[in-house]
C-alpha cells in the first residue's frame, strides 16, 4: 500500500486511532478532566506505533537496515510499558510483586532487547534468530505479569457493574501485551500483530467512555459536591476553604462514601490499599471544605437521598 510495507488493516487502525485521539483532544479542550492527558499520551503512542510499524522497513531508509527494527521494536516496547503504567495508575498499583515497578519493567525490557536481540543479531546476522531469542523470554515475562495482574483484580466483593466491566477490559489490554511477542515471533504479519495491539487501545478507550458515562449516571449524587465549586470560590477569602476539581479516582471514592461503604470495602471494590482510600478521602474532605467523613456524609448524603 502506498508502495510501502503497510497493510491496509494497519492503515485503517492508524486512521481510526487518529480520529479517536482528535475527538478526545477536542473534548479535553472543552471540558478538562484529570487523567485525560494520560489517555492522550497513550493514543499518540499508538499512532506512532501504527505508523512506524506499518511503514517500516523500507528499502531507501538511510543507514543500516537494523536501525529500522530498532525504531519499530523500541516504539513497541515503550508502548507496552506505557500501557502497564496506565493500568498501574488505573488501579493505584505501585508494585505487583517481584519488584515489577514501572521503572524496573522499563529497564528489564531495554536490557533484554539489547542482550537478546541486538547482540545475537550482530553475532549471527540472522533477524529470525534474534527475534526468536528476544520474544520467547519476553513472552514468558508478559504472561507472568498477566497472571499476577489477573489475580489482583479478579473475584471482586460486590463491585458495581462499571468496575466489573473495567476489570474485564483491563485484562483484555494485558492479554494483548502478552500476545504481542508471540505474534512477532511468527513473522511480520501486520494484520494479526496490529489487530492484537490495537485491541488494547480500544479496550482502554472503552474504559474511559464507561467512566464518563458512569459519572454522568451519578451526576445527581455528585451535584451537591460539585455545587460547592462556585460557592467556595466566593467564600474562599473569608473562610479560607481550599477547593480543587476532584480527580476521577476521587469521584469514584466519593460515590462509594455516599453509598456509606467502609474504607475497607471501598479498597476491595476498587482494588487499592485501604491506606490509599484513606488518602483519597482526606483529599476529598479538604477539597470540599469538611473535616471528616461524618461531616461529609451529614452535608451531602442526606441531600442525595
Amino acid at each position: 500500500m502506498f508502495e510501502t510495507s503497510i497493510h491496509w488493516t494497519t492503515f485503517f487502525y492508524l486512521l481510526l486511532d487518529t480520529i479517536i485521539v482528535l475527538i478526545a483532544f477536542y473534548i479535553s479542550s472543552k471540558k478538562p478532566r484529570s487523567g485525560i492527558r494520560r489517555y492522550l499520551y497513550l493514543g499518540f503512542m499508538f499512532i506512532v506505533y501504527n505508523a512506524t510499524g506499518g511503514f517500516l522497513p523500507v528499502q531507501n531508509f538511510p543507514g543500516p537496515f537494523i536501525i529500522q527494527y530498532i525504531i519499530t521494536y523500541g516504539v513497541a516496547i515503550a508502548l507496552c510499558v506505557y500501557i502497564v503504567y496506565y493500568l498501574y495508575k488505573e488501579y493505584d498499583i505501585v508494585i505487583l510483586k517481584f519488584n515489577l515497578s514501572i521503572r524496573n519493567l522499563a529497564i528489564l525490557s531495554s536490557v533484554s532487547f539489547i542482550a537478546l536481540f541486538l547482540i545475537p543479531y550482530f553475532l549471527t546476522n540472522s533477524l529470525n534468530s534474534a527475534r526468536f531469542l528476544f520474544t520467547i523470554p519476553i513472552s514468558i515475562i508478559a504472561f507472568i505479569f498477566l497472571y499476577i495482574f489477573y489475580r489482583r483484580i479478579s473475584n471482586p466483593i460486590n463491585p458495581n457493574p462499571f468496575i466489573l466491566r473495567r476489570n474485564k477490559l483491563s485484562v483484555i489490554s494485558v492479554v494483548s501485551i502478552a500476545l504481542l511477542p508471540i505474534c512477532t515471533v511468527f513473522g511480520d504479519y501486520q494484520w494479526i500483530t496490529f489487530t492484537v495491539m490495537n485491541i488494547a487501545f480500544y479496550s482502554i478507550t472503552a474504559i474511559e467512555v464507561e467512566r464518563f458515562l458512569y459519572i454522568i449516571e451519578n451526576n445527581n449524587r455528585m451535584y451537591e459536591v460539585f455545587a460547592l465549586k462556585k460557592k467556595q470560590r466566593d467564600e474562599s477569602i473569608e473562610r479560607k476553604i481550599i477547593y480543587e476539581d476532584l480527580t476521577r479516582r476521587e469521584i469514584e471514592v466519593v460515590l462509594s462514601i455516599l453509598s456509606n461503604l467502609s474504607y475497607k470495602n471501598i479498597a476491595r471494590d476498587l482494588f487499592i490499599a485501604e491506606s490509599t482510600v484513606s488518602k483519597h478521602a482526606s483529599n476529598i474532605f479538604k477539597k470540599t471544605g469538611v473535616k471528616n467523613r461524618r461531616e461529609f456524609l451529614n452535608r451531602f448524603c442526606k441531600k442525595n437521598k
